[in-house]
């Protein structure tokens, strides 16, 4: 017999993901620009899922939850990857957009799940409604494998 999930570090990341990607399309409002714009400057074309801003905000939201004081810095290196079209040239590691996060994390704190750090370093941090949030739907949400 499994047992019921208690928290997000409970639930696998992709189950999380996609439960709490669900949930915030309620609580969100989706930008008039979301259908063009690219995440990096590195990409060619925006994401073809319609709800990648939502699974980007659950992303953001998770990681805030694994660790706190991140700021949009750090995570446009978390959410890099590797720029191509350089010739014979190796890859380089190239940042995502920042301004993207920005607006994800200004959305977050509107709806009260995420507030400025107070230490010296800066960053955001999730707020008790933010975790109390997120652990209901991580107790919700069913362990199954999804296929991507």
């Amino acid at each position: 017999m499994a047992s019921k999930a208690q928290c997000v570090k409970d639930v696998p990341a992709e189950v999380f993901i996609a439960a709490y990607a669900q949930h915030l399309k309620e609580k969100l409002e989706v930008p008039p620009w979301v259908d063009i714009v690219k995440t990096a400057p590195f990409k060619e074309l925006p994401p073809r899922d319609p709800d990648w801003y939502f699974i980007r905000a659950a992303s953001i939201l998770r990681r805030l939850y694994l660790s706190q004081d991140i700021g949009v810095g750090c995570f446009r290196r978390i959410y890099g990857g590797r720029t191509s079209r350089r010739g014979a040239r190796p890859e380089k590691k190239a940042i995502a957009s920042a301004g993207l996060i920005r607006h994800i994390l200004i959305q977050l704190e509107k709806v009260g799940f995420v507030k400025k750090s107070d230490n010296e370093k800066g960053g955001r941090r999730l707020t008790a409604k933010g975790q109390r949030d997120m652990d209901l739907v991580a107790g919700g949400a069913k362990f199954k494998t999804y296929v991507f």
